[in-house]
């Protein structure tokens, strides 16, 4: 089936089974690999991409679901000449990534939290995002400051 989708302000028209979940339909026909695979159950995070502005789990979304759709990954943060994103360098300054595996899907959960968010609403809306490196303050910090520049 042909559906079109509109991913990191572009568009793509991919020929998939309606029902290929979404993560396997960016990496395998989108080449967008910065999106992983953890679990595969929607449990860990690591394919989370913004559907609409909201952080969703690939792994349970079909393709044909977001058909029309605006969907943000980890690809589509940097700029053209390859600067990253504030949030990106943000998990740089603090040191914030380990392994890898989960910081795509960290960048862009916390890309859906509000301006200012606090603590709490932070770990909250990163509840659903699994680091099995750290114990999380230093994510939390960078994503703090991302959202208010203020906190560090």
């Amino acid at each position: 089936m042909k559906i079109n989708l509109h991913v990191n302000g572009g568009k793509k028209r991919v020929d998939v089974p309606p029902m290929k979940r979404l993560l396997d339909t960016l990496r395998e026909d989108l080449g967008l690999t910065g999106t992983k695979e953890g679990c595969g159950e929607g449990e860990c995070g690591a394919c989370t991409v913004l559907v609409d502005g909201n952080a969703v789990n690939s792994c349970l979304v079909p393709t044909c679901q977001v058909e029309g759709a605006e969907l943000r990954t980890v690809e589509g943060l940097a700029n053209d000449k390859g600067r990253l994103h504030r949030l990106q360098r943000a998990f740089l300054d603090h040191g914030a990534a380990q392994c890898g595996i989960c910081t795509p899907g960290m960048i862009i959960a916390a890309l859906a939290l509000p301006k200012g968010a606090t603590l709490d609403e932070i770990r909250e809306g990163l509840a659903g995002n699994l680091c099995r490196c750290t114990g999380y303050m230093k994510i939390y910090d960078a994503v703090a400051q991302f959202l208010d520049g203020e906190r560090a």
